[in-house]
């Protein structure tokens, strides 16, 4: 049977989301230079989402998406658009657009049941997690046994326990649940997050360095405190 040269499937992916909050586009090159200049290896040439629901519609969305791209990422899509021009000018500008759902309202009942239905059973990771790969657990924890080297990657919507050396990048709370926390035995990452919140090696208090930690969100801000 001759194969098809080309197969579309659906998967998932784990982006940043860049929110806009001017639409200068020399200021934001400027502030996203600087972000990048900070972790290179991290976010050069990272694929990011522009969240632009702050903008209004005299936006000039060309020179916008060519400000972001020049600072070194790549925009596969933009959010946020709630203003039918506005997703007009979009469109017509050449731009990847993303459809978002309404918001709703949901009652505790409501959240009870949508937990229970979108519960996944907590991913173990049992053998070492080497360099250059990822390991991503969506709608759960990750579990890591063993450790994690340097250049490698581990994603959770939920928690993340690592019982092993940890010099990689850990990414808890990767849907942007701030009640997510990371739990290290033995601390050496290049990059630790929350909820996109995140400190590089250079940032992470020297005295945490080695030892037993758990990480978590306070006030949107990255705490860390001794494990006993």
């Amino acid at each position: 049977m001759l194969r098809l040269p080309i197969e579309l499937k659906g998967s998932n992916f784990t982006l940043s989301v860049i929110h806009l909050y001017t639409s200068e586009p020399e200021v934001i090159f400027q502030a996203l230079l600087k972000k990048v200049e900070q972790a290179p290896n991290f976010l050069k040439n990272s694929p990011v989402v522009m969240n632009v629901a702050r903008l209004n519609n005299n936006t000039n969305w060309k020179e916008l998406y060519q400000a972001v791209e020049a600072a070194g990422l790549r925009v596969v899509g933009i959010s946020g658009c709630q203003i039918k021009q506005q997703k007009k000018a979009i469109i017509q500008a050449g731009l990847p657009l993303l459809n978002e759902g309404k918001s709703q309202v949901i009652s505790m009942s409501d959240r009870v049941q949508a937990n229970v239905s979108t519960y996944v059973k907590t991913r173990i990771i049992s053998t070492p997690v080497r360099s250059g790969q990822q390991i991503y657990s969506r709608n759960g924890d990750l579990i890591v046994a063993s450790s994690v080297s340097a250049g490698a990657e581990v994603i959770a919507d939920g928690n993340i326990h690592i019982y092993g050396m940890m010099r990689g990048r850990a990414l808890a709370g990767a849907s942007g649940d701030t009640q997510c926390h990371i739990f290290c035995m033995h601390l050496g990452a290049e990059l630790v997050s929350i909820a996109g919140q995140y400190w590089l090696s250079e940032q992470i208090p020297p005295d945490y360095l080695g030892r037993k930690v758990q990480l978590s969100l306070s006030n949107k801000t990255l705490t860390i405190r001794h494990l006993n």
